[in-house]
Formats: structure tokens, C-alpha cells, sequence
């Protein structure tokens, strides 16, 4: 694939992810000419992952970039590119790439309308904001979208990706929300989910739970990742009704606040079992049947 000529790059702003996808784009030999941060952690993490380049104003680091890097929450992404389109920063020839998960490249019209390029890429991982996560790059995927039917401009964004050693995943624009959620879904409520496991057996009296659950939760991720549906065990897939029914009363007893959540994810857990073969529907009837009886008591 053609790489693209060195970049001048502007970074908006220095936080998690602007800082660490700022020295890739560096580390690939484009300079980063100016970033933006404020806070004091931002101030440090430029420091020390953009060492040397200026903190400016927004519109000062976009007035200098020809790669502009827009590193912002979702709900600040869209105000700040009408901003800058109105301080009349963006310009032709310009590439102008925002890295949020929910959105296509439909919120960066403002700066399309000046004559820029318009490039969403997501990195599909969790920023620390440290050096390691240059490391972590390398077995990356980045959600990629440019604009329908051109060909060149998607080329941009798997270049770009490339260069950071990360892997491009074309994701068309009308898919970027179902697919945002669909990774939302995946890593934030695992991670609650995990947590909760944690904290529940500490509460009763488990020392180590973090050892405890290290191999199960490892093994039956692995598991899914591979063999899908097949890799379904425990006592809802099974049909067990009683142990279900042991698992409701214990959790509503000591654990209430965590009732609706294993019913909700037994009763997902009952369907896919069902529609995979591995529950007969008598059994998925009772297991939904017992779930449902349990509904008041949420």
C-alpha cells in the first residue's frame, strides 16, 4: 500500500489516545507540529509522549497541521469541529481525522465544506496513556470509514493505520453506531460484569478472588472467541433448574443489586443455548419460566 507523504501533524488534544496515536503517527516518521491540552495530566502526558511539541489553542494547532487529529469525547466532537470550521482553520487538501467509536465522518461536514478530507479511525483497544500503549498498538485493530465510493480516501485511512503497526477494519458509515454499541457492549460490561463477580466473592470471604477467576474467565473467553455458541456451559444452558432457582434466591438475599443482571444475561444465555441446539425448548421454557416468575421480586 502507497504510504503517505510525511504529514505535519496536529493533535487535538494530548489526552489517552491523541497523545499515544500522536507518537505513532511520529514514530512512522510524520512530525507532530502542535497539540492541545489543558489539564495538568494532558500537560504531562504530552511531555512525555510528544517530547518538544508545542501546547496551543485548538484553531492554532489545526491552522499548522496537514494531518489533524481530532482526540475528543463523543459528545465534544461535534461542537469543536463547527468551532474551528467557523474560525475558518480548516482548509483544501487538508485530512482531518477524529477517532470516536460512535460516529462516521458525517460530523466532520463542517470541515468536508472547507475542502478537507474526512477520515474516522477508531482504534478498537483501551488507552492508559503510557508508553506501553505504542507496545499494545501492534496487535490493534482501528475501525476505519471514509466517504462511500472513494477509494482513494479509504486507502488514507489503512495507510495511516498501518503506519501506527495497527491492522485497518473497514466499517462502513451507516454501521458505525450498531458497531460502536456492539463494542461498548462487549468491553464496558465485561468489565462491570467481572467486578461484580470480584467483588461478590471478596464480600464473602474469598481472599483472592482475582486468582480465583483469572483461568475460568480466560478459558471461557477464549472459548466464545473461537467455538461461539458451543463454547456455552453452566447450569442455564444445561437446563438446571433448580441450580438457577438457588442462584435467584442467594443473590436476592445477599446480593439484590445484582438480581436483574444474571436474570437478564441467563435469560440472553437460555435463548442463544436454545437457538444453538444445546437447550432442548422444553428446558429453555422452564429456565425462561423460572426467570420470568422472578421478575416482581427485581
Amino acid at each position: 500500500m502507497t504510504r503517505p507523504a510525511r504529514l505535519a501533524v496536529g493533535v487535538v488534544s494530548a489526552g489517552r489516545v491523541g497523545s499515544v496515536l500522536g507518537a505513532a503517527l511520529a514514530r512512522a516518521g510524520h512530525p507532530v507540529v502542535a497539540a492541545s491540552g489543558v489539564s495538568d495530566a494532558s500537560v504531562r502526558r504530552a511531555e512525555r509522549l510528544l517530547s518538544g511539541v508545542p501546547l496551543l489553542p485548538p484553531d492554532e494547532v489545526v491552522a499548522r497541521a496537514d494531518l489533524v487529529l481530532l482526540a475528543l469525547p463523543d459528545d465534544v466532537l461535534g461542537p469543536m469541529v463547527s468551532g474551528l470550521a467557523n474560525a475558518g482553520v480548516f482548509r483544501v487538501g487538508q485530512i482531518v481525522v477524529h477517532t470516536c467509536g460512535a460516529y462516521g465522518i458525517e460530523v466532520l461536514r463542517p470541515a468536508v465544506e472547507a475542502g478537507a478530507l474526512p477520515l474516522a479511525l477508531h482504534p478498537v483497544m483501551t488507552f492508559t496513556g503510557a508508553p506501553e500503549d505504542l507496545q499494545r498498538l501492534d496487535s490493534c485493530t482501528i475501525g476505519v470509514t471514509a466517504a462511500d465510493g472513494d477509494e482513494a480516501a479509504w486507502n488514507v485511512g489503512e495507510a495511516l493505520t498501518m503506519e501506527m503497526s495497527a491492522e485497518p477494519v473497514r466499517i462502513p458509515e451507516p454501521a458505525r453506531p450498531l458497531y460502536h454499541a456492539s463494542l461498548a457492549h462487549g468491553a464496558n460490561h465485561l468489565a462491570t460484569l467481572v467486578s461484580d463477580c470480584v467483588e461478590l466473592l471478596r464480600r464473602n470471604g474469598v481472599s483472592d478472588p482475582e486468582r480465583l477467576l483469572a483461568p475460568l474467565l480466560s478459558a471461557s473467553l477464549d472459548n466464545a472467541l473461537r467455538h461461539g455458541d458451543r463454547a456455552l456451559t453452566g447450569p442455564v444452558s444445561r437446563g438446571d433448574t433448580g441450580t438457577v432457582r438457588t442462584h435467584l434466591r442467594v443473590l436476592a438475599e445477599h446480593a439484590p443489586e445484582l438480581r436483574p443482571a444474571y436474570t437478564a444475561l441467563a435469560r440472553r444465555t437460555a435463548a442463544r443455548a436454545s437457538e444453538a441446539g444445546l437447550l432442548g425448548s422444553d428446558g429453555a421454557a422452564e429456565i425462561t419460566d423460572l426467570l420470568d416468575d422472578g421478575r416482581e421480586g427485581q
